[in-house]
C-alpha cells in the first residue's frame, strides 16, 4: 500500500490547454468574440497545472493581488463559485481582465512552471471563472457595513475610476463617478474592439457598482461643466482617473486630408457609438478598402483588425521597429495574422498625398534599428533615398496618447510633470491638493487595464486611511 509519502506525483502537462478560438476565415467578418472559452473540462486540466507553490510569486506580478493559486486551486476542486469569490474579492472586473490582461507579461511571467514549461495560464481561468455562471452580471454583491457619511467624487469611469469605487464604497463611503462620455466604462467601452471584449460584459461587471449604491453621472465633464473646485465643495475626497485620450499625430505633411483618424477617434466611432451595427447604428464612418495604421501597439491591431471587419480589403501595419520591437501582445499579433493583416516592419510615413482633400497615398521611408535607447527598445533611423509611395484610402495614427488637459487647466494647484501628467506620491496616489487623489493613465500615461486598476486599489486604501484620520480630529 502506498504511502502519503511516496504516491507517485502526476505527470505534469508542459503545455497550456488551448483556447478555442472562432475560425479565422469567418472571424474576419463579424464583430463576435474571437476566443470562446474554456470548458468546464479545459479548466480542469489547466488547473491540475498549477504547482501550488508555498510562496507563489504569480500574486507579485498582479497589480491588485488576486490570491491566484487560491481559486485556481478552488477551480480544481470543482467549486467554481468559490473561484469567483475568491477573485471577485480583489478584483471589480474578472471577466474583462481575463480577457484583455497581458498576463504573460504579469502574473505568468513569475508562474514558477514557466522556469521549465509554458506557465499556466492564469487569465483564461479567471475568465473561465467569471463566465461560469453564464454572465457576469450575476456577481456576489458584497455585504457593506455601515455608511461613514464620508462623500468621495471619482472622475473617470475606466479601470482605475472602477476599482477606486468599488473597494470605496466595501469600506462604507458613499461614492459618485463622474464619466464624460455617454457609458460608463472608459477606455473598456470604447478602447477595445467587441470580438476583443464585448461591450455586455463590461456592462454587466459595471452594474455591480451601481447595486452597491455608487452613483454614475454620465455625460459629465469635469473642468467644462463644473470646475474642481465646485465640485471639492460637495465632496469630502476627489480622485482623478480621466486616461490620457488625446491623440498623438506625427506632425508630417497632409495630416489635414480627409480619411486620416485618430485611433481614438476610429474606436470610438466603432465601440461606443456602435458603427459595427451597422444599420442598426448608422455612426459615420469612412471604412476604405485600402487601410493603413501607423504603430504598433495593442490599440494599432485593434484599430487594423475592426478596419478588416468593415469591409477592407488591404489592412496593414506600418512600423518603424521589426516584428521583436512591437509592444503589441503576441496573441494580438498572431490573430491579425491569421486574419489577413500585412504587416510592414522598418518604415516610417513621411508624407501624407491626396486630391480633392482626400487621402490617397502614404510615402514611407525604410528605417534601420540601431542602439538600445532609454525605454529598451532599439533606435531607429532613416536610410536615406529610401522613400517610395503605399496607395491608401483611410489612415489611422495609433502613435500612442498624451494627458488630457481639460480638467488639468481648471485646477492649476495640481503639479504636474513636463509631459502633463499629475504627479503624485506612488505609495498613496495623493497629488500636490489636499484630498485630491490621482492614478491611470493620467499618472503614467498609456499603460495596461490591470495597472490602473492597481493604482485605484491604491488610492481606495489611502482616501480610507486619510478619512479615518480626519474623522478622529
Amino acid at each position: 500500500m502506498k504511502t502519503e509519502k511516496n504516491k507517485k506525483k502526476p505527470k505534469i502537462i508542459p503545455r497550456k490547454t488551448p483556447m478555442p478560438e472562432q475560425d479565422p476565415s469567418q472571424r474576419k467578418d463579424n464583430f463576435e468574440e474571437v476566443a470562446l472559452g474554456y470548458s468546464l473540462e479545459m479548466a480542469l486540466q489547466e488547473a491540475e497545472r498549477c504547482l501550488q507553490c508555498k510562496d507563489p510569486k504569480c500574486v507579485d506580478g498582479c497589480p491588485v493581488n488576486v490570491p491566484i493559486p487560491q481559486f485556481i486551486k478552488a477551480i480544481h476542486d470543482g467549486d467554481i463559485q468559490k473561484a469567483i469569490e475568491l477573485i471577485q474579492d480583489k478584483n471589480l472586473l474578472p471577466a474583462v481582465c481575463g480577457r484583455v490582461c497581458p498576463q504573460e507579461d504579469q502574473c505568468e511571467k513569475n508562474c514558477l512552471l514557466g522556469k521549465k514549461h509554458e506557465p499556466v495560464s492564469i487569465g483564461r481561468l479567471e475568465r473561465f471563472a467569471a463566465d461560469w455562471q453564464g454572465t457576469a452580471c450575476q456577481l456576489t454583491t458584497p455585504e457593506l457595513p455601515s455608511s461613514t457619511g464620508k462623500r468621495v467624487a471619482i472622475v473617470g469611469s475606466g479601470p482605475a475610476g472602477l476599482t477606486c469605487a468599488y473597494d470605496l464604497a466595501k469600506l462604507g463611503h458613499e461614492v459618485t463617478i463622474y464619466e464624460a462620455l455617454h457609458e460608463a466604462g472608459g477606455v473598456l467601452f470604447y478602447g477595445i474592439p467587441e470580438f476583443r471584449l464585448p461591450k455586455d460584459i463590461v456592462t454587466c461587471e459595471i452594474a455591480l457598482l451601481r447595486r452597491m449604491g455608487v452613483e454614475i453621472v454620465t455625460n459629465a465633464v469635469i473642468g467644462k461643466l463644473i470646475s474642481l473646485d465646485e465640485l471639492m465643495q460637495d465632496f469630502d475626497a476627489c480622485f482623478i482617473a480621466t486616461g490620457a485620450g488625446v491623440p498623438t499625430f506625427p506632425g508630417i505633411e497632409g495630416e489635414h486630408l480627409n480619411g486620416i483618424y485618430s485611433a481614438n477617434e476610429f474606436l470610438t466611432r466603432t465601440n461606443l457609438m456602435r458603427a459595427y451595427n451597422s444599420p442598426e447604428f448608422d455612426t459615420p464612418v469612412i471604412t476604405g478598402k485600402r487601410v493603413a495604421v501607423i504603430g504598433g501597439g495593442n490599440v494599432a491591431l485593434d484599430s487594423v483588425r475592426v478596419a478588416l471587419r468593415l469591409g477592407a480589403e488591404k489592412a496593414m501595419i506600418l512600423y518603424r521597429r521589426s516584428e521583436t520591437e512591437m509592444p503589441a501582445r503576441e496573441e494580438e499579433i498572431d490573430h491579425a495574422r491569421q486574419e489577413g493583416v500585412r504587416f510592414e516592419f522598418l518604415i516610417n510615413p513621411v508624407r501624407l498625398i491626396g486630391s480633392n482633400g482626400w487621402v490617397e497615398k502614404i510615402e514611407c521611408i525604410r528605417m534601420e534599428l540601431g542602439e538600445c535607447d532609454e525605454s529598451g527598445r532599439k533606435s531607429v533611423c532613416e536610410i536615406a533615398g529610401t522613400q517610395f509611395q503605399i496607395p491608401v484610402d483611410v489612415v489611422i495614427m495609433a502613435l500612442g496618447t498624451e494627458a488630457n488637459q481639460l480638467l488639468l487647466k481648471s485646477s492649476g494647484d495640481i503639479a504636474l510633470n513636463k509631459r502633463g501628467y499629475i504627479v503624485i506620491d506612488e505609495a498613496t496616489g495623493r497629488t500636490s491638493r489636499k484630498w485630491v487623489y490621482a492614478g491611470g493613465d493620467i499618472v503614467t500615461g498609456s499603460a495596461t487595464v490591470i495597472s490602473a486598476m492597481g493604482a485605484g486599489r491604491t488610492a481606495a486604501k489611502a482616501i480610507h486611511n486619510d478619512l479615518l484620520e480626519f474623522m478622529k480630529e
